[in-house]
């Protein structure tokens, strides 16, 4: 039987390259007997429009044509339905892909994978900052690294990791480790200055940073990774390591794993799987096998 795929495109990612890729992946996925209705939504909130009127028909499953912010939106979609998430990697980082074992390089090896129907429930988790409140599947930034997001978000070039590079050398010239109040669901609290704190349902941001590297999406709990305030040039000497996830044994680096979590700090910014949500406070919480992905 034919698999009917609800194919969610964002013409935008990668610099319009996901267009010229569109032809062959959507060829390569008829010829392997799927049934594709293509779905390209005005801007995100037309599109998370469309994701959820396709989700609610009931398609064999929903499949994810970009990068990380499409595999954002198209969560909002199919989390806690029986319809899979498929990605097809065609963004600027890819990380959620990566981390699932999905090829992150080759968009027809991607679609293959999709073709193949064979799936898994991972872990998403809810995120709650300012007025809003959305669902995600990688990494929540607060600190630092958001502001370097930000930074990246508003470059057109360079691509890829080269852009989350400069945008990291551009803030640091500027930045001041900023208070923190963290609260983990035993009720621990910490307190202190901190240059960051990322809450990972899987390992890498930023086109490969492995912020969180023990992270698993399938384990029930989120992992906590906060640095706390370094010099400037301590941050420089370390930060290569964060590609590696060798960061874990720098001294000013801890690791905490909770259901939930609790971040208040002033005049920062969350961002969830390189999405702007809102202002701290922030707060985090599992959702143990919300997602059903094919992989």
């Amino acid at each position: 039987m034919s698999p009917q795929l609800a194919l969610l495109v964002n013409p935008a990612a990668s610099g319009g390259r996901t267009l010229r890729l569109l032809e062959p992946v959507a060829r390569r996925l008829r010829a392997g007997g799927a049934e594709l209705s293509v779905i390209v939504g005005d801007d995100a909130t037309d599109a998370l429009e469309r994701a959820c009127t396709a989700v609610a028909e009931r398609p064999d499953a929903l499949v994810a044509f970009g990068g990380d912010g499409l595999v954002h939106l198209a969560v909002q979609a199919v989390a806690g339905t029986d319809v899979p998430l498929g990605i097809i990697p065609a963004g600027t980082g890819n990380d959620i892909a990566r981390a699932l074992g999905v090829p992150a390089r080759d968009p027809i090896a991607a679609a293959r994978t999709v073709l193949r129907m064979k799936s898994r429930l991972v872990d998403a988790a809810r995120i709650r900052a300012g007025q809003a409140e959305e669902l995600f599947a990688g990494v929540v930034c607060c600190g630092f690294d958001s502001r370097v997001n930000e930074r990246a978000n508003r470059l057109a070039w360079p691509p890829g990791r080269a852009r989350y590079l400069m945008a990291t050398a551009r803030e640091l010239r500027s930045f001041r480790p900023i208070p923190y109040r963290v609260t983990f669901d035993d009720g621990e609290v910490v307190e202190r200055e901190v240059m960051l704190v990322a809450v990972g349902n899987t390992c890498s941001y930023g086109a490969g940073m492995r912020v969180c590297p023990e992270a698993r999406p399938d384990d029930g709990l989120l992992d906590v990774v906060m640095l706390e305030a370094v010099s400037k040039a301590e941050f420089v000497r370390m930060f290569p390591s964060v590609y590696r996830g060798a960061h874990l044994g720098h001294r000013a680096v801890s690791l905490r794993r909770a259901r939930s979590v609790r971040v208040e700090a002033q005049d920062v910014y969350a961002y969830a799987d390189g999405e702007r949500v809102g202002p701290a406070p922030m707060e985090c919480e599992v959702r143990p096998g919300a997602l059903r992905v094919i992989i």
